[in-house]
């Protein structure tokens, strides 16, 4: 949808951010505590390898990508940029965020995975910070998940999705045996291990 006349175009919602941020903490701002008045939706899409596009057209200062992505929130199925004044849609083509690279600390169970965003962000997966794949349902193609802040997930992208495949070991998980890793304590099942002749 094309932004009517009281929505912000993105330098002006960048300024109304810079503010906001100059008054804040370090971190991300609290996105959550602030009800301001929805002011429509804005033409601001993220594909689904996360490139930011402003009216069909990339978005290449990165600087204000980040701006932008740091006051991303999630309300049921939509998605917002919020600030302490105004809330504005956009469109998400899967998820807000695509983990680029991860580190790993330590081994086997014992081991932490650290992923790392195409905005910054850092997230170490754990019970905190879950790693999910998902199906499509018409090729089984899996779509892996980790949570990076609230309920905001960052798409796992294809070349640490194989890195993770091959870190994966066998636990049995409610008396079935699964594929998957370890991160923090927890175990995050991908498949049976049957679907990998394991």
């Amino acid at each position: 949808m094309n932004r009517d006349d009281a929505t912000p175009a993105p330098d002006d919602l960048a300024r109304t951010l810079s503010k906001a941020a100059k008054r804040g903490e370090k971190g991300p701002p609290p996105v959550h505590l602030w009800n301001p008045p929805f002011c429509g939706d804005l033409d601001i899409r993220i594909a689904r390898n996360g490139q930011w596009f402003y009216l069909g057209s990339p978005i290449g200062r990165l600087p204000l990508v980040k701006l932008f992505a740091s006051v991303i929130r999630k309300d049921g199925d939509k998605y917002f940029l919020v600030t302490p004044v105004e809330k504005i849609g956009i469109t998400v083509e899967d998820a807000p965020f695509v983990a680029v690279d991860f580190t790993v600390a330590g081994a086997g169970a014992d081991q932490t995975l650290t992923f790392h965003t195409n905005v910054g962000d850092d997230a170490e997966a754990g019970p905190d910070h879950p790693i999910r794949v998902a199906r499509a349902e018409t090729t089984g193609e899996p779509s892996p998940y980790v949570l990076i802040r609230r309920n905001l997930e960052a798409l796992i992208d294809r070349k640490s999705y194989y890195r993770l495949v091959e870190a994966g070991t066998v636990e049995t998980v409610d008396g079935a045996r699964m594929f998957g890793v370890w991160s923090g304590g927890a175990f995050f099942p991908f498949c049976p291990a049957s679907e990998l002749g394991l």
